[in-house]
Order: C-alpha cells, then structure tokens, then sequence
C-alpha cells in the first residue's frame, strides 16, 4: 500500500511539468494499464500502477479544471454578473481583493467561469467612490471586467497562473464604476463553504478591533485564521532569515495541540460523566470518544486555516490515528504519512508543486527515520520530554537543509537558536491566548489578545536582532538535481542510527551544496536577461567577472515592485548578492519602481541615472554618476558605451524624463544589443544624426515598449537588428505595442519577441543572441488557457 500510494504522488508530480496535458484516450489506455497492473504481485509493478493511477488521475482533474474558460474576444468587456463573495476578503491601500462565484451572468450571452477573481478599486480624485464593505457570503450583481489568467514568468519566480489554477479560479478582473448596477442583492446567502468563511471573517474583524493599529495583528490574524496576507514584507524577512516562517500560520504542531487539548478535556468529561449521572464509560470507551472529539476539533481548526497543505497533512494523520484507534487496529507511523500524503494528493494534486507539501511531509518523514523504534527516555519526565524535543528540533534542523536550498536557495544558521525560543511561545503562549481571545466575549478577548500581541512583539524583538547578523543566512545558487540528491544521501547517512560507522562524514555531501558559486559566462561574451516584469523594463547583463542591471521594473502596490517580485528571487536562486552597477535610464515608474527595494537587498557598486540629484534614489545609492553620451568602459572583455542623453539635456528643466532616458549599446565580439529605454522620435533623430555609426546592434530593446511615438524608419534602417524585444504588460492600457509598430518590424523582416507572451527572455553572445524564451523552455499545460 505504501509503494502504491507513493508511485500515485510521484506520477501526479509528473503530469505537473508536461506541456500539454494527454489526450483522453491517453487517459483511459494508462488507467486500463494501471488497472492490469494491480493483479501483478512484485513491488516494482506496484509502484508503476499507482504512478500511473495518479498521472491519469492529475491529469483527469487539470482537464476538468482547465474546461471553463473565458473567451479572448470577451476579455476586457463590461460583463454584468450576480454571483456571491466566495472567499476571505482582503483590503489593501486602493480597494479590496476577493474571489467571486458567479452565478449567472445578465444581459448578452458570455460565457463566464463559475470562479473569478475580482479587485474593486476605491478610485481617485474626483472619482473617488468608497469601496463597500463586502463579507462572505454576500450576493451581489456586478459590473466587471474580465481577463484570463496571466501573471509574470520568469525563472525562479512565483506562478501566479499555476496558484489561480489551484484555486479554481479562471479569470481575473476589476469591478467597473458602474453606480446603482453594483449592488447588494442579499446579505448572506447559506452554503457550507460560506458559513466557514463568515466565521473567519468575524474572528479576523473580532482580532483587528482589538488590535488597532499594532504592527503585529496580522501575525494574530495568521495563526487564528490562516490569513497571512496582513503581515508586512519587513516582518516576514525577518521571520524567514530567522527560519520560523512556518510557525506564523495554522502549523501541523498547533492543530495537534489543540486537537490534543480538547480530546484530552473530553476523556477527562466522559470518564467521570460530569454531565450526566449514567456511567457514559460504559456506553462507549473514553478513548474513542477522545479520539472522535480530537478529529472533530482539528477539522473546524483546519477550515479556519483555508485548508493549506500543512494543515491537511495534519489532520488526516490525526484522522487515520482515530481510525486506527476506533477500529481497534494498530498501524505503523509510516502507513499513517502514507495515507496522509495520498489524501493530500487526491484531493488537491498541484499542491505536490508547493514548497509547504514538501517541507511539511519531509519533516515529518526525517522525524519519523531518527525517532521511531530508537528513541529511549530515562529519568525525570521534564527531562526526558526536553530531551526529546531538542532532539526533533536537531533532525527537523538538519533533514531540511537540503530541501531548503533547493527551494529558497538559503538556509537560516540562527534557526535552531530561533525556534528554540519562538516554537514554545508561538505554539503553548501566543496560539492559546488568540484563540481564547478571538473567541471569549470582551473585554476578555481584548485582554488576551493584547498579551498575545506583547508576547509577538517581544518574541519578533529578538528575532529580529538574531535576523540582523550579516551571518543570519547562508545562501547559494539553487542545486542541480544531482546535486541536492548527494546532499540528501549524506543527511540520511547522519541521521542514521547510532552505531551506524561515521554518521557525520555526511556533512561533506553538503559541501558542495552550501559552497557552489553563481554562473557566469566565458571571458569575451555577455549574457542578457529581458525579465518579464508586466509593463516595464528590467535586464541583467552579464559577463565573466560583473553584473549590471538595467532598469528596476515597475512598482505594482506600495509594498510590492519588480525588484521584489522578479528580480530579487531571481539573483537568490542564482547565488547573487552583489551588482558592479545599476543603470535606472530615466524616472519612470515602470523603470524606476523597484530601485529602492533592490538598493536595499544587495549591494550595488555605483547607479548610473539621469535623475536629478534631490531625488530618493540619487540619494541611496552608494555612487551615483549621471549618464552622459560618451561615457565607456570594458568589462572583461565585452564593451558598454552609453550614447544618450547629452549633458546639455540636463540644462533643459523642461524636457520630459523619457527624453533624457540612459541608452546604452553592449557589444561582444561581433554581436552587440542596444537598449534604448523610453527615448521617443525627436531622440532617435539625434542618435541617427550624431551616432549612427554606433546604433548598429543585433537585438534591440524597443524604444518606450513599442509606442507609437517611437521606432522610426530611419532609427531602425540605422540600427538594423535581426530580434525586437518588447518588454510589455499583458493587455496593457497603453496597448502597447502599438500595431504599426509591430507591423513596420514586420516588414523589414525583424523578429519579435514580447514578454507577456514569452516570459523571461535569455540571451547570450556565445550564441549570437539566439533567444530562449521562458514560457517555451519551461512550458507548462496551463500556459496559454
């Protein structure tokens, strides 16, 4: 059973990188396959049925999954639904965010998904109108605009399409001003899944009332209800370089102590029938009863958790144990993982895609090869029962090293120091406090959450000293497979039991592992990376010995910008902490919005701008120096020359800040790229007049994302490239780029490259610039759907 159930997760992980998804016939011939399969004794033919089974399974689900969908001629059309609030709402600076289950849809045939993502924007200036107070369960009629799923893809990066497929959902969009035709049409409307998110919603306003204005109500809301969306970048940094992410949500470790608290309140209540006079012992066993009571608790705390994989994982363990329990039948710990990670994977097979699924059933799985069978505690009970915890932490500690680099390509060094403090006052202090508080009628609950709030506070304290050591984190490139498979052979050689010969000389699998440098190409060539950022711009260029950013990328919320989003999982995953230099070609938004983050995450040897010197980025940057035509350099072989602005453009105050952008032309060898940033006609007038020797390039960086202001006959007659890249917004509200644009690159025999169809774009002169797009190396079935 257990080969079986871990062939059907490993064919469900899969189907997860195919292409395309297969055919049905494909479907029912490998089911026919597994069916046979499962008559044939050996545990070789065990593991390919279940592999089977859970290929043709995942794939059965995405099919259905990828069924409903919105047509392209429908994207952007005012659409007038009625449907109800199907999720947590989530309010931000502009508005609030939440998922909607239509139900019919008004006026016009369209043919609308039955779950979509909505954003309702308050709106500026004169059009300012207050975003109501949506709650669960609420029917409304709406007015919205609708698009198909489409987020960012780069390497390294989060799947914004990959998620919105778990989740159901098939089409995002906005709420439209629309007056009277949004409106409220019933204040709750009874459903299961309804009435679960009403609750959390009234725990989460309950814990935000109480809490007004602290910094750390969010963490509360988190480990109440599961929503983390509430707790600041600046806080989860800390709490990922200290390593105890995973105790500031619904965690396996709360749910069992919750689960365990109440079923040992009912054994107690049962066995001496303190409700009744009759011997309820007699009528049914208080360890059922316990048992029973236990699962029961850690399902309504698992739906108030939004169902993550973690909490899954928990609560069907606890599930077979109360099985196991209540049908008199003993069963090893490892059939009860099995059993958990099977469920997980049949009801929810993308989440085999999620670093939670790994994390989760890794530590336990490291937890039960260290523990089971082996563990013998003597002396006093306090004792022994430290011992055992210190010992857990020190297997949990070292069976995720290599897991981690894998997936976040660092490791925390204070996280020992860290959860040793932060694992008993999150889960036996700050857990019990919130959910007594979130519950208990006031003034009560504000008491209890207050000092569940201090209790945060002083914990996040001291978190924070040990995160602001330089020596907090170790980090490295992402391994290669082969790579994090030696480094997991040598953990599992030191947890292996005592008497095993020289458990610790597993420690020198992880050499290679923790000390890989970043790649870099050979000495003469250079290396581009146009990163999908939505409407903006943002390149890395690299070559043997230096690294330089071209543009920042776009800012997307307050909190939220290219360089956070794109560009800084990128340099973590590839091991890089340092830039020899940033170029931010002009003041833009969508050029400059992500300065600021990255100039605060890594270091940065000097910026180049056309800014002027008052301004915040000028002012933050280690070296500034002011881009001026004229200006080279050599690194390692490969040659930058930046040809405009002029210094005479910075006498003028009224020039615009596209005018004055940062062009710059990389050459290596015979193969050069020029990247022309937001420069318009009157611009490449003055390079073709002045430097047209120089605008020759091989790919070009389309000048303002193709506008129509831009990419004149006679600039691109100088340049003469053989690939455009366009770095664009997917439906962009500048339309860019513009159709005559496209159609004279096209005439003149250009090839083109767009980012919101492509993703990340690399290049590289060791291969005369041949592209390699990202959405065609990595391709996934539910790109373009």
């Amino acid at each position: 059973m257990r080969v079986a159930i871990l062939g059907f997760a490993c064919g469900a992980a899969v189907l997860q990188v195919q292409a395309q998804l297969p055919s049905s016939s494909t479907i029912a011939a490998f089911a026919v396959v597994a069916f046979l399969l499962c008559f044939l004794r050996g545990v070789p033919r065990v593991a390919m049925a279940g592999a089977l089974a859970g290929f043709c399974w995942a794939a059965l689900l995405a099919q259905l999954a990828l069924a409903p969908e919105l047509a392209r001629a429908d994207e952007g059309r005012d659409i007038t639904v009625v449907g109800t609030i199907d999720s947590l709402p989530y309010r931000f600076g502009q508005g609030v965010r939440f998922n909607f289950k239509v139900e019919r849809v008004l006026g016009e045939a369209v043919a609308v998904p039955p779950r979509v993502s909505l954003s309702w924007y308050a709106g500026y200036g004169e059009a300012l109108r207050p975003v109501p107070d949506v709650q669960p369960g609420e029917r409304w009629q709406l007015v919205v605009r609708l698009q198909r799923p489409h987020g960012n893809a780069n390497p390294h990066g989060f799947d914004y399409e990959a998620w919105l497929l778990e989740q159901g959902v098939r089409a995002t969009g906005y709420v439209r001003a629309e007056g009277d035709r949004n409106r409220r049409l019933d204040s709750f409307v009874f459903g299961f899944s309804n009435v679960v998110e009403h609750c959390r919603a009234t725990l989460r306003e309950r814990i935000l009332r109480a809490l007004p204005g602290k910094q750390y109500a969010g963490v509360i809301v988190a480990l109440v209800v599961g929503d983390q969306r509430s707790i600041g970048q600046a806080d989860w940094n800390v709490f990922n370089r200290t390593g105890v992410g995973h105790l500031i949500s619904i965690s396996g470790l709360h749910i069992t102590m919750v689960s365990g608290l109440f079923a040992a309140l009912a054994s107690l209540l049962w066995r001496r029938s303190f409700f009744t006079g009759a011997q309820l012992s007699l009528w049914m066993p208080a360890p059922k009863v316990a048992a029973l009571t236990g699962v029961v608790v850690a399902l309504g705390y698992v739906l108030l958790a939004g169902f993550g994989v973690p909490a899954q994982r928990t609560l069907y363990m606890l599930a077979m144990v109360a099985a196991a329990l209540w049908f008199g039948r003993l069963t090893q710990v490892s059939h009860v993982l099995c059993v958990a990670l099977g469920v997980v994977v049949l009801i929810d097979p993308w989440a085999i895609a999620a670093p939670g699924f790994w994390l989760s059933f890794g530590a336990v799985a490291a937890i039960l090869f260290a523990t089971t069978g082996r563990t013998a505690v003597t002396g006093p009970r306090w004792r022994g029962m430290l011992l055992v915890g210190a010992h857990t932490q020190y297997v949990v500690t070292l069976a995720l090293v290599p897991l981690t680099m894998l997936l976040f390509s660092q490791v925390s060094l204070v996280s020992p120091l860290a959860n040793a403090l932060a694992i008993p006052v999150v889960s036996f202090i700050v857990t019990p406090l919130a959910l007594a508080g979130s519950m208990l009628p006031a003034p009560l609950s504000t008491l209890l959450l207050n000092v569940a709030h201090y209790a945060v506070q002083a914990l996040a304290w001291v978190l924070s000293w040990c995160a602001g050591s330089r020596f907090a984190v170790w980090s490295a490139p992402t391994p290669e497979p082969w790579l994090f498979a030696f480094a997991a052979i040598g953990t599992v050689w030191m947890l292996a039991p005592r008497g095993w010969p020289h458990r610790w000389t597993g420690l020198a699998a992880w050499l290679p592992l923790l000390t890989a440098q970043p790649g870099h190409p050979p000495p003469g060539e250079v290396a581009v990376t146009a990163f999908d950022v939505g409407q903006g711009m943002a390149l890395l260029i690299e070559t043997s010995g230096h690294r330089l950013l071209y543009d920042t990328g776009p800012a997307y919320t307050p909190e939220s910008n290219g360089a956070n989003r794109v560009i800084l999982p990128y340099l973590k995953a590839r091991g890089i902490g340092y830039l020899d230099g940033v170029i931010v070609s002009h003041s833009d938004i969508d050029h400059a919005g992500g300065a600021l983050t990255l100039l605060d995450a890594v270091g940065v040897g000097w910026v180049a701008s056309s800014l002027w010197y008052d301004h915040p980025i000028v002012k933050a940057a280690p070296h500034h120096v002011r881009c001026a035509g004229g200006q080279q350099w050599t690194w390692d072989g490969v040659r930058f020359e930046m040809l405009h602005p002029t210094m005479a453009s910075y006498d003028d105050p009224g020039l615009k800040p596209n005018a004055r952008g940062c062009v710059l032309r990389i050459s290596a060898g015979d193969h050069a790229i020029l990247l022309a940033g937001d420069i318009e006609a009157a611009q490449e007038a003055q390079l073709v007049a002045g430097s047209a020797p120089l605008l020759r390039a091989d790919v070009l960086l389309a000048p303002h994302h193709g506008s129509g202001t831009s990419s004149t006959p006679p600039f691109l007659a100088a340049v003469r490239p053989r690939l455009v890249l366009f770095q664009v917004g997917y439906r962009n509200r500048y339309r860019h780029p513009k159709k005559e644009v496209v159609e004279r690159y096209e005439k003149l025999g250009i090839e083109r490259l767009r980012t919101d169809e492509s993703g990340a774009i690399m290049l590289d002169s060791a291969n005369a610039f041949a592209p390699v797009a990202y959405r065609r190396a990595h391709a996934r079935y539910w790109y373009g759907n």
